[in-house]
């Protein structure tokens, strides 16, 4: 996916490199009717260097092709949108970021998702969330002492599930289940919910037993917003995309791994066996 991010930023670079040429004039002269520097020129055309919207502006204007601003303004915000770096993001701190997603939750009437190693973020309980908090501030070097607070912004959001409003259709693969992210009373708590929200009429929950037979591979989890915005989390950045045909290839694989899962009792059971595995007090260690 990362891969797929640098493709799209060096397939627009090459496009900016064929209108200047196009219009007649090397890197140089461009460099001086824009006024920057001919680096600046070369590294955006090699995928190097991110163009700002004035950037392109600029250019097109300059190339004599302002009319295809609004084509390329668009392609140069798809291409923001499909990578966001989690150092970078992360700067304005676990709590600014948990708030922000919130309005996305809100406004998504059916989010599909698929986790293969933690419980979904919107599912997760409140021992378990800042276990998940604690976690990511010790990977990406961030603040302990917000941690509450992230952990709060985080469950806000959990009532969409429980009230009814919203739809919801989880796979997570069994293993997900046996990742302990607080002591034993914070998982006790976590499968008790699961156990819960999965007799809600709203939510369709699924688990992909071990010893399923595989018609597809286990992957990086991924939600689907109402089938317009696909999310694909990473460790070191998140991937966005709206294209319709890459969210197609999301929903089949969805569809998929959806037809190996196991729903209400059999589900249920999985989440029992993963209670039973666990300590009898105290911290997992």
């Amino acid at each position: 996916m990362t891969e797929q991010a640098d493709v799209a930023k060096k397939a627009f670079g090459a496009r900016l490199r064929n209108i200047r040429r196009d219009a007649g004039m090397n890197a140089k002269q461009l460099a001086e009717r824009l006024g920057c520097h001919p680096a600046k020129i070369s590294r955006i055309e090699l995928g190097q260097s991110n163009a700002s919207e004035d950037d392109i502006r600029e250019w097109a204007i300059a190339c004599g092709v302002a009319r295809l601003l609004p084509e390329l303004i668009a392609t140069r915000r798809e291409i923001a949108l499909m990578w966001e770096e989690h150092r970078q993001a992360m700067r304005a701190g676990q709590p600014y970021i948990q708030a922000q997603g919130t309005a996305l939750y809100e406004r998504t009437k059916l989010l599909k998702v698929y986790e293969s190693g933690v419980v979904p973020g919107i599912l997760q309980t409140r021992g378990y969330v800042y276990g998940v908090m604690e976690a990511n501030a010790h990977l990406y070097g961030l603040p302990t002492d917000d941690l509450t607070e992230a952990t709060d912004a985080r469950l806000s959001r959990q009532h969409l599930v429980t009230d009814g409003h919203n739809r919801y259709a989880f796979v997570l693969e069994v293993g997900a289940l046996n990742a302990s992210m607080g002591d034993t009373e914070a998982m006790h708590e976590q499968f008790d919910f699961l156990i819960r929200v999965s007799r809600l009429p709203n939510v369709s929950l699924g688990i992909i037993p071990s010893a399923r037979r595989r018609i597809l591979y286990p992957g990086e989890c991924f939600y689907i917003f109402d089938d317009q915005l696909v999310r694909d989390d990473l460790w070191t950045g998140r991937i966005r995309t709206n294209r319709p045909d890459e969210i197609a290839v999301y929903l089949k694989a969805f569809e998929m791994l959806r037809s190996m899962a196991v729903y209400g009792d059999p589900a249920r059971a999985l989440v029992e066996e993963a209670r039973r595995r666990l300590p009898q007090s105290g911290a997992i260690s």
